[in-house]
């Protein structure tokens, strides 16, 4: 292998290795819903504040649950995106 090819192998696996540490945090009703996400797309953390919740209004909860997963993917795949697009290049001269 040469070494053009380890070095963007080990570039990809550094990049992967920071998108690991960014974490998009969103809320939806006003605070009531809050999702961590990586930007490798894992979710990191979900948080209900049951002073902010009506229990009686399930399908509420059930939206901002949605929309808040929503916009957080869609702000970690930007992230990953803009982090990834340099090495993209690259992965053509691998044969990828």
């Amino acid at each position: 292998m040469a070494f053009d090819q380890l070095k963007m192998i080990n570039d990809l696996r550094k990049a992967q290795k920071e998108l690991a540490k960014e974490i998009v945090e969103v809320e939806a009703g006003d605070g009531a819903v809050v999702v961590q996400i990586s930007a490798e797309l894992k979710i990191k953390k979900v948080t209900l504040d049951p002073e902010k919740i009506d229990f009686d209004d399930m399908s509420e909860l059930e939206r901002w649950i949605e929309n808040a997963m929503r916009d957080g993917y869609a702000k970690a795949q930007e992230i990953a995106s803009e982090k990834m697009k340099p090495l993209m290049g690259g992965l053509s001269k691998l044969g990828m």
